[in-house]
């Protein structure tokens, strides 16, 4: 696996490239967003480890930029232990965040898990239906596309992950830690990062010309489910 490394701490850079270095992984790594863009565009990369607060380009910015382009993982670290940080980030696409100082072994064990899921999505893509609609709405999972009325709607990669989730078992209510657990891969720890999750993608199937009925319900004091009808 071939990892972008993206912080401006060098020290923390250096032992942190030995160490991923030492588990096999590939590493490049850069010390500013601008040159971090660059270098993404210019080489293929597996995995990224992106700092939140970097210089010329921060790591929000280049989170939102880079999930323009691509589905490619990423690690969001910030040295502020702050709710909003850690739903912004997730909310951009990012796939995990850690809170500095972390632990070594934990963030490897993370980039393990999140390669894990990915593949084992990637080994099932040919036993799940390829397409499920719901009104106007199609969501096509081998090629990872939504429309509605025929016109294309961008969702980050975990907004298409849950609407997969929900669309394919249409009337069940999940709970939002069970849905924290599906699509991270992990026990919940915040389960407003899947109302803001929720809130974004009725947002964006909503049609601006009709008071309709949301697609994704709530049921109030247990979770979410994909109506029916």
């Amino acid at each position: 696996m071939k990892i972008l490394l993206v912080d401006d701490e060098k020290i923390l850079v250096k032992g942190l490239k030995k160490s991923l270095e030492t588990e096999g992984f590939k590493v490049v790594d850069v010390y500013d967003g601008e040159e971090a863009l660059k270098t993404f565009a210019s080489d293929g990369f597996d995995f990224i480890i992106l700092d939140l607060m970097l210089p010329k380009i921060d790591g929000i910015s280049l989170c939102r930029i880079i999930r323009q382009k691509s589905n490619v993982p990423i690690i969001m670290l910030t040295a502020r232990d702050s709710d909003i940080d850690k739903i912004l980030g997730l909310e951009l696409g990012a796939d995990d965040y850690m809170t500095k100082p972390f632990n070594t072994r934990e963030l490897i064990a993370r980039i393990r898990a999140i390669k894990r899921r990915l593949e084992s999505k990637t080994s099932l893509v040919d036993k799940v239906e390829g397409e499920y609609a719901a009104g106007d709405l199609h969501v096509n999972v081998n090629y990872r596309s939504v429309k509605k009325d025929g016109q294309e709607i961008d969702l980050t990669p975990k907004e298409f992950e849950i609407l997969e989730l929900l669309i394919r078992n249409k009337g069940r209510i999940f709970p939002r830690e069970e849905i924290f657990q599906i699509i991270w891969g992990e026990p919940c720890y915040d389960t407003r990062t899947i109302d803001v999750h929720i809130k974004n993608l009725r947002e964006k199937l909503k049609d601006p010309d009709d008071e309709e009925i949301p697609m994704i319900q709530t049921k109030w004091g247990v979770g979410y489910y994909f109506r029916r009808d």
